[in-house]
């Protein structure tokens, strides 16, 4: 005799529910998502009518007004922001289940791949890889999202993120791609005019160039003293948001400044710029290629990271190791 105890109220619930739930949840992140019922009706495929009555059934069910609406605009109510926090992870794992489902069924990795990188990174780094990489998956689209602020892969549908530094997220796996050194430079013409700090101390008295970030306050320089690491922040003569007009700006002589690796080793070797302070380079970094931990990783995104972890840890970016004693 069965003894298991089951809940005939419990799953008549479901079953009574179901349908009406999993289309009107469908139908609400849509809305939620794109802002409009018209919008969000050319995303899923359907009427706008279908999608309205979806969510007013589902605004039934759970008794609870989930928009506001007026003829210009639709917004969450406070319900349907909680509500939308709370289903938006399931929806997605339901929607990457299927998705890992016909991958596998249909052979050779095809599908949307959505990336994100800092601005610098991305331009400098990862477009160029992107060309070979599609060469060799044609079947998978590209989107590149270029952002200084750290990637929000559930909200902003991120498959693939790029980040200095590891993610304190224990739901994001993160792989070093390389090493990320930081170098203070400057152009041969200001080394000539002003002469070059040799000391930390001396960048007071030099024309610093300094990077905002997305949070808006100025990125401190990391500089090492006797083992340990001292961050500065020189008065600066310019300040940018965004690492390559930092870097034009040195190159047009306007000051030093310190960038990453990946920006400037081609231009010290060709000593269109020069390094100095080497002896208080700071411990190099890391660039890491970030992704959601999921048990069965889509083809998509595997044969991605394998192609740019390959691709990335064959670049040359050890400024300082090759440049000797000259960047001292």
């Amino acid at each position: 005799m069965d003894t298991t105890n089951h809940s005939p109220g419990a799953a008549d619930a479901l079953a009574s529910s179901f349908v009406t739930s999993y289309a009107g949840v469908v139908a609400f992140l849509a809305v939620a998502d794109e802002g409009s019922f018209s919008r969000a009706s050319d995303r899923l495929g359907i009427g706008r009518s279908a999608v309205s009555r979806s969510v007013q059934k589902l605004e039934a069910q759970l008794d609870a007004r989930l928009f506001h609406r007026t003829t210009r605009s639709t917004s969450l109510t406070r319900e349907g922001e909680l509500f939308y926090e709370n289903c938006q992870p399931g929806v997605t794992r339901i929607v990457q289940a299927l998705e890992d489902m016909r991958e596998l069924r249909n052979g050779p990795p095809r599908g949307h791949l959505r990336i994100h990188s800092t601005p610098g990174f991305g331009r400098n780094v990862v477009a160029p890889l992107l060309p070979g990489f599609h060469a060799q998956y044609p079947d998978i689209t590209l989107e590149l999202v270029l952002d200084d602020r750290p990637a929000d892969f559930t909200a902003d549908r991120i498959d693939v993120s790029f980040r200095d530094g590891r993610m304190e997220d224990c739901d994001i796996v993160a792989r070093q791609l390389i090493p990320m050194q930081m170098i203070v430079c400057a152009s041969p013409a200001y080394a000539q005019a002003k002469g070059l700090p040799r000391q930390i101390d001396d960048l007071a008295r030099h024309h610093c160039i300094n990077f905002r970030t997305a949070s808006g306050r100025a990125r401190e320089w990391e500089l090492k003293v006797d083992g340990l690491t001292q961050r500065r922040l020189p008065p600066a003569q310019h300040t940018f948001n965004d690492m390559d007009l930092i870097l034009q700006a040195v190159l047009h002589d306007q000051g030093i400044a310190q960038l990453p690796a990946y920006l400037v080793c081609d231009l010290l070797r060709s000593q269109k710029l020069v390094a100095c302070l080497a002896q208080h380079a700071p411990d190099d970094g890391g660039h890491y290629l970030c992704y959601l931990s999921r048990k069965q990783l889509p083809a998509r995104i595997r044969v991605f990271v394998d192609h740019v972890t390959e691709q990335t840890r064959s670049l040359d970016l050890q400024c300082l190791t090759t440049l000797g004693h000259s960047a001292a």
